[in-house]
């Protein structure tokens, strides 16, 4: 059996994070329901952790680690960028201070990282080319 360990970091002050981070982590979590029976079919096995960050580690919040590799790693033309977080900033108390980490990719920047992107990502670490199975299909 082959195994895959995902990571989902992201800020957490009393239970609550931002809304990039908490969008990221709805859609890392579809990602992985859509492709469950798949990778059972193929023997392989997911293992998720989630790491609650505090404050003093922000700059590693909202990122996916897929084998250890983070996600933006794996995708062609891909790279981490940041920009101001209202969200992360009513969490700490710091108005327009804080920064939550973005993902850059063919000129466009995400907050919150897509489905397509983090399926991609691990399909590119597992080096399968495809997967049969009914995904729903990704909004453009």
């Amino acid at each position: 059996m082959q195994k895959i360990k995902i990571e989902w970091k992201h800020f957490d002050k009393k239970g609550k994070t931002c809304q990039r981070c908490s969008q990221t982590g709805r859609n890392l979590i579809q990602v992985l329901k859509d492709l469950k029976a798949e990778f059972a079919s193929r023997d392989i096995q997911i293992e998720l952790k989630e790491t609650k960050l505090p404050e003093n580690r922000m700059a590693e919040s909202n990122s996916i680690l897929i084998g250890g590799v983070p996600l933006e790693n794996l995708i062609l033309k891909a790279k981490a960028g940041e920009n101001v977080c209202h969200s992360c900033s009513e969490l700490t108390g710091q108005p327009d201070n804080c920064c939550c980490r973005t993902i850059e990719h063919e000129e466009k920047t995400f907050e919150e990282i897509p489905s397509n992107m983090i399926k991609q990502a691990i399909l590119e670490k597992l080096q399968l080319k495809r997967v049969k199975s009914n995904l729903r299909k990704e909004k453009k």
